[in-house]
C-alpha cells in the first residue's frame, strides 16, 4: 500500500477559505503600506550564506536551512574532515547558500547591490515567506510569512513615529487591540555600562529577551551563568522589574545612567519619539518597556515589539533601527529602520477572537444553476455581464441534479443564485435567489443586477 503523503513538520497547506483570510490580511497591510509611499521589493528564497551568517547571533545562524551543493557535494571535503568534525565545520563545503532567515539581511543586501538605481531616503515593502529551523509550536512555524516595511536613508526619528503609526493604522483596521513597546539598544548597552560589564553585552540582552518565555529568575541564573557580578545581576534585575509610567522609567533611567553617554543617547532619542506620539492620536496602547531587548544583533537603536491584547500569543510585530547592516556589505553610514508584521500569528490571533469578516470565506457572489445546453447559452452572455461589472460569478459546469447544485453553492457560501430554466428562458427572465433569506423572485437581468450589487 502506497505510504499516505505529508508536509515538513512546521509548513501547512492553506485551504481555499484560509487563503482568502490571508489575503484580507496580506492586502490590508499593502493598503496601509501603499498609504505612506512605501513601494513594493521582492529578493530570492534562498541567498549566499556569506551573505546570511553573522548577521542574526549564533542562535540565528543554527537556525538557518542551509542548501546542499549541486552535484557530488562530497567531493570538497578533505579526507581529514570525515574523522571526528563536527556537522558546523563540514556544512561550509557542502553548502554554499541557504534560505532567507528574515527580509531585512536581503533587503540590505538589495540596497548596497543596487545602489546607483535607488533614491533615498528608500521606502520599501516586502510580503514573502521565510525559514527557520525552529521547533514547532503555537503561534512557531519553519515556513511563515513576514510582512516588511523599513526607510533606510535617513536617521530621523519622524521614521519611527512613522512606524507606530502603520502599526497602530493596520490593527485598528484588522479590528486588533495591541500593546506596542518600545525600548532602544543604546538604553540597554547604557544598562551594560552602569554595571561596568559592556563586554558582555551580548550575553545581556539575549538573556533579558528571554524574559517572557522562562521569568525573571531564569533570566539572573543565564546571567550567571554569562559571569555578571551578584551586584550586577541585582541592578538589572531592579530595572528590568520596574514598574510605572513611560514618563517614570525615564526619569528612573536618566539618573541610574547620567554616566553613560550611549546610554543617554538612546534615553535622548526615546524621550523625543514619545514627545512626538504625544501630539498624535493612536488607538494602540504605546509604552516603555525596558525588558524589551531584540535577540537580533543588528539593531542598534530604537526596538520595536506588539502584542496583541487578551491574546496568548507571542509578539505580532516587531523591528527596529540598524545603523550598520549596509556596511557589512560595503555601503557604511546608511541608516535605516523597520519593522516586520508576522501575517501567521496575525491570522492565528484574529480566527481565535473570531474577527474575519463573514464575507472573506466567499470568493463567488453569484452560481447560475446549470439545466442543460440551451439553457447555457442562454446564460453565459449573462454570467460575462455580471463579471464586467466586479462582480465574482460562476456557473456550474454540469447539468448535474438541482439539489447537487445547490450543496455546492451552500459548501462555498455563495449569498446568491441564478435559475434560469426552459420558462425564464422564454420569458428573457431569471429566477434569483438569496440563499441567506430562502427569498425567491423573478427578475429581468437589470433588476437581477441590482439586487446581487447591494
Amino acid at each position: 500500500m502506497a505510504q499516505k503523503p505529508s508536509i515538513p513538520k512546521g509548513t501547512r497547506d492553506f485551504s481555499p477559505v484560509e487563503m482568502v483570510r490571508r489575503n484580507y490580511i496580506f492586502d490590508t497591510i499593502k493598503s496601509v503600506f501603499n498609504l505612506y509611499g512605501y513601494l513594493p521589493i521582492e529578493t530570492p528564497a534562498m541567498e549566499n550564506l556569506t551573505t546570511l551568517l553573522g548577521k542574526y547571533g549564533d542562535e540565528g545562524d543554527r537556525l538557518l536551512f542551509k542548501i546542499l551543493n549541486s552535484g557530488d557535494f562530497l567531493k570538497k571535503i578533505p579526507e581529514d574532515k570525515f574523522q571526528n568534525s563536527r556537522a558546523s565545520e563540514i556544512a561550509g563545503y557542502i553548502s554554499e547558500k541557504g534560505l532567507r532567515y528574515d527580509l531585512t539581511v536581503p533587503f540590505a543586501r538589495y540596497v548596497v547591490q543596487h545602489r546607483n538605481d535607488i533614491t533615498f531616503p528608500f521606502k520599501r515593502f516586502q510580503i514573502q515567506p521565510v525559514w527557520r529551523a525552529d521547533r514547532p509550536q503555537k503561534g512557531r512555524y519553519r515556513e511563515f510569512f513576514q510582512c516588511d516595511v523599513d526607510v533606510i536613508g535617513s536617521r530621523s526619528l519622524l521614521n519611527e513615529v512613522e512606524l507606530v503609526q502603520i502599526i497602530n493604522d493596520i490593527f485598528v483596521m484588522l479590528n486588533i487591540g495591541t500593546t506596542i513597546s518600545l525600548n532602544n539598544r543604546k538604553i540597554l548597552y547604557g544598562i551594560a555600562e552602569y554595571i561596568g560589564e559592556t563586554e558582555k553585552f551580548k550575553a545581556i540582552t539575549i538573556a533579558i529577551d528571554k524574559l517572557d518565555k522562562i521569568g525573571i529568575e531564569k533570566v539572573k541564573e543565564e546571567l550567571r551563568l554569562s559571569g555578571i557580578s551578584d551586584k550586577g545581576i541585582e541592578q538589572i534585575g531592579d530595572i528590568l522589574t520596574f514598574e510605572g509610567t513611560t514618563e517614570q522609567k525615564l526619569v528612573l533611567l536618566e539618573k541610574l545612567l547620567e554616566s553613560t553617554e550611549t546610554g543617554k543617547k538612546g534615553i535622548e532619542e526615546m524621550t523625543t519619539v514619545f514627545d512626538y506620539l504625544k501630539n498624535i492620536s493612536l488607538v494602540s496602547k504605546v509604552e516603555l518597556d525596558l525588558t524589551l531587548a531584540r535577540g537580533l544583533n543588528y539593531y542598534t537603536g530604537a526596538i520595536i515589539e506588539v502584542k496583541a491584547n487578551d491574546v496568548q500569543m507571542g509578539s505580532i510585530c516587531g523591528g527596529g533601527r540598524y545603523d550598520d547592516l549596509t556596511g557589512i556589505f560595503g555601503l557604511p553610514d546608511v541608516s535605516g529602520v523597520g519593522v516586520s508584521f508576522g501575517a501567521d500569528r496575525i491570522y492565528d490571533v484574529m480566527l481565535e477572537k473570531n474577527l474575519f469578516p463573514k464575507d472573506t470565506s466567499a470568493t463567488t457572489h453569484v452560481l447560475f444553476i446549470n439545466f442543460g445546453k440551451e439553457e447555457e447559452k442562454y446564460c453565459l452572455p449573462y454570467v460575462a455581464k455580471l463579471r464586467e461589472n466586479g462582480i465574482n460569478t460562476e456557473m456550474f459546469p454540469d447539468a448535474a441534479k438541482l439539489k447537487k447544485q445547490m450543496n455546492y453553492a451552500n459548501n462555498k457560501n455563495i449569498p446568491f443564485v441564478v435559475l434560469a430554466g426552459e420558462q425564464e428562458v422564454n420569458s428573457n427572465t431569471f429566477t434569483l435567489k438569496n440563499m441567506k433569506t430562502g427569498e425567491q423572485k423573478s427578475v429581468d437581468f437589470e433588476e437581477l443586477l441590482l439586487m446581487v450589487q447591494q
